[in-house]
């Protein structure tokens, strides 16, 4: 499946770890460091989905809140719905997560919800909709849960193929520094 393709010996940037074109092994200069606070930014847009404006406003939220700006971007991050299903187990990707959220396939306490930015809260339960079960999506879906782990703020019930969001985000697993993102915003 393409979303597993970057995590085995197939991925492109294993095989080649320098940029693509005839000049791609010639030496980089360094970058600056706005161009590393770019650079830092962009990786979360790419990794969660989302485009400019809506981390912008992410931010704008977050800087206004009492508290740790960065891990109050995380933490909203974390808690959109196509992130949540993804952590779930219940797709291969967010990009898959966002498509089929996006088309209706889960419920949110027992109502249809089919907007990836949606902020699930402590208490939220996710399950598949019954009509979608028969997606072919959904079709190896107990072998998934059994290969994945949901991270400790989010309960999975395998038994009934549904998770609820035990508490707020927190133990992030992510490959980013979120104060660049911090510092690129706040000049």
């Amino acid at each position: 499946m393409k979303a597993d393709r970057c995590s085995g010996a197939k991925c492109a940037v294993v095989r080649n770890p320098f940029r693509p074109g005839a000049h791609g092994k010639d030496r980089r200069r360094a970058l600056s460091e706005v161009g590393q606070q770019l650079q830092e930014k962009q990786k979360v847009q790419y990794s969660y989905g989302i485009r400019e404006t809506y981390l912008r406003k992410v931010f704008e939220v977050a800087s206004k809140n009492p508290g740790v700006t960065g891990e109050m971007i995380i933490s909203t991050l974390e808690r959109r719905l196509d992130n949540v299903v993804y952590r779930f187990g219940f797709t291969p990707s967010r990009s898959v997560a966002r498509q089929l959220v996006g088309h209706g396939h889960f419920l949110v306490n027992g109502k249809r919800v089919n907007i990836p930015s949606y902020l699930v809260k402590p208490g939220d339960i996710i399950k598949i909709r019954p009509q979608s079960k028969e997606h072919i999506v959904f079709k190896d879906l107990e072998a998934n849960f059994k290969k994945s782990e949901a991270p400790i703020w989010l309960t999975r019930d395998n038994e009934k193929i549904e998770g609820k969001v035990s508490s707020q985000p927190k133990d992030y697993d992510i490959s980013f520094d979120i104060n660049m993102i911090v510092d690129y915003y706040s000049k």
